[in-house]
């Protein structure tokens, strides 16, 4: 249900997760004054008030890490991107000292890796998971890269550091799939919804006279605590939405360096 709101435009979802709830939220003290007395209310203000204190600040300590601790992982998803592509164009840059055929051969390899990443593991990323073309392709990259044999300290030395930055590729798209499938576990989601709802309806209990204002201030405070969660839901998956990372930094990458393989 998340990814499906994540994968939504991000107007759609607005609509659902802060239109339609903010909506229900405004209509609610309306039908509860038709059926309670404002006199009935108004005896829960001083009570309620310090309760809905309590509860409120409560949730909003909730929201608050929770958006923090998912605008981290944005920001991690960002940055292993980033590092992906700087290790391939060190890699593209010392396939050159690791022998003729067999830097030839790696570069071939890391161009169709790349190639691959752009046009098949971002559009799985985006359902959480990775594709296996990918992992062909990796595996094809290393193999490429073992079949060089230095002769000398020097190029042992460069099949070191080349292997290294293979190995930084690997881990940095191990840790794309794994930021990919959402950072918010379900018992989160159901306390962050769960909590907006008990607060939004903690609201209802309360009675002024002027029932247009407190309909205005319930509509307001809906709003705010629900695009709190619409910002969660749109970074929760940083591949995935109107809101994600994309493969920029890759693209860059093969354009500089992927000439160099047809020579």
């Amino acid at each position: 249900m998340i990814l499906f709101l994540t994968n939504l435009p991000l107007w759609q979802a607005g609509l659902i997760l802060v239109g339609v709830p903010t909506l229900l939220a405004m209509i609610g003290p309306i039908l509860i004054r038709h059926r309670v007395s404002l006199d009935q209310l108004a005896t829960n203000n001083e009570v309620a008030g310090f309760k809905f204190a309590t509860v409120g600040v409560l949730y909003a300590v909730l929201l608050a890490f929770a958006v923090i601790v998912v605008w981290e992982k944005f920001n991690d998803a960002d940055r292993t991107v980033a590092e992906e592509a700087a290790a391939a164009a060190t890699i593209y840059r010392l396939a050159g000292g690791i022998g003729a055929e067999a830097g030839a051969a790696l570069r071939q390899e890391l161009t169709n890796y790349l190639q691959e990443v752009i046009a098949e593991d971002w559009p799985a990323m985006a359902n959480g998971r990775g594709s296996t073309k990918v992992r062909f392709a990796l595996d094809n990259a290393y193999g490429a890269l073992l079949t060089a044999t230095p002769t000398d300290r020097r190029g042992s030395v460069l099949l070191a550091e080349v292997l290294h930055e293979l190995d930084q590729v690997t881990e940095a798209r191990r840790d794309r799939l794994v930021l990919a499938s959402g950072v918010v576990p379900g018992i989160v989601w159901l306390v962050l919804f769960g909590g907006a709802i008990l607060t939004v309806g903690f609201t209802f209990f309360f009675g002024t006279e002027n029932l247009r204002a407190q309909t205005i201030m319930t509509g307001a405070l809906s709003v705010l605590m629900f695009s709190g969660l619409l910002i969660i839901v749109a970074i929760d998956h940083p591949f995935a939405g109107s809101v994600k990372v994309g493969p920029e930094p890759l693209v860059l990458v093969l354009e500089d360096f992927a000439p160099i393989s047809f020579p």
